[in-house]
């Protein structure tokens, strides 16, 4: 069984992924603040990303700081993205099915035009 901290990790992990594909050169404090963990978090999953061979680092050519660095998927961290990604949506439709369902049963507390009204409202925004 999946734990809510394993799916918090997932999460984090696919993020980072994501962000790196798109942005190899993107810094650990850039990385943390588009993710919404600590630095040191970051420097921890990077790691851990590293040992697994999910990414490498390579010399950031466009940086006169030789000590800057890009992290790019290995084709390992391709296909550890794409089976992220994929987690990622089933849990985020099943989180969308079960809000739909919930939003339904609150609504029914209300008045059939004001539920309808709402509805409206966030359509329109």
């Amino acid at each position: 069984m999946t734990t809510q901290r394993d799916k918090l990790r997932e999460d984090v992990n696919f993020r980072i992924l994501r962000l790196l594909q798109d942005n190899p050169e993107m810094t650990q404090r850039e990385l943390a603040r588009a993710v919404g963990v600590s630095t040191g978090g970051i420097h921890y999953v990077l790691t851990a990303l590293l040992d697994k061979g999910v990414i490498k680092l390579g010399n950031f050519t466009a940086s006169t700081d030789k000590r800057r660095y890009a992290y790019v998927l290995t084709p390992k961290g391709i296909t550890e993205r794409a089976r992220l990604t994929r987690n990622f949506i089933i849990r985020k439709m099943a989180e969308y099915e079960a809000l739909k369902i919930e939003i339904e049963e609150v609504g029914a507390d209300l008045p059939a035009t004001e539920f309808d009204a709402l509805r409206a409202e966030s359509r329109g925004r």
